[in-house]
């Protein structure tokens, strides 16, 4: 249900972006949700408000990055390709909201997650291991680069899910 809300809200203001955008300028629209706003400016405000920046999208890489970790010293290949697409996902879908963040992650974009990508088809634990140091020296090479060095990603020592397989 967790993965699912975001998808619905995400559904929910495409919609009434499609519908805002779509109507002609004689019409007034009342809208239920009064949260939003009563303009279509401020909906479409209120609605990138909610997106917010680039920090929601580290949020998410944070939290997978910690699961590609533990998943290569499990061994649970299938999960660790899982995390790591969707780390290539949500860096995707946060350069769409602040594509000034896009040039500081070529890098890691073009190297370090086609590189992982090979090492968990290959399935060797020990492999995964050492690239996943490069790994994260790629993510504070990033960090470094967009002025926020003091936010140093560290290799997991605790374990915040469990995950059966």
């Amino acid at each position: 249900m967790r993965k699912i809300a975001p998808f619905i809200f995400i559904l929910f203001c495409t919609g009434l972006i499609f519908q805002a955008c779509n109507n002609t300028p004689q019409e007034k629209e009342s809208y239920e949700a009064e949260w939003l706003g009563e303009t279509q400016q401020e909906i479409i405000n209120t609605i990138e408000d909610q997106f917010q920046g680039f920090s929601r999208t580290m949020v998410e890489v944070g939290y997978r990055y910690q699961e590609l970790y533990w998943a290569g010293q499990d061994q649970n290949w299938e999960y660790a390709e899982y995390q790591r697409e969707h780390i290539e996902e949500a860096l995707e879908s946060g350069f769409v909201r602040r594509p000034e963040r896009e040039t500081s992650s070529q890098q890691f974009m073009s190297v370090a997650l086609p590189e992982m990508e090979k090492i968990i088809e290959e399935g060797n634990k020990e492999k995964f291991l050492q690239n996943f140091t490069r790994f994260t020296a790629s993510c504070n090479t990033c960090h470094a680069m967009e002025e926020v060095a003091f936010m140093v990603v560290k290799i997991p020592e605790k374990r915040n899910t469990i995950i059966y397989f």
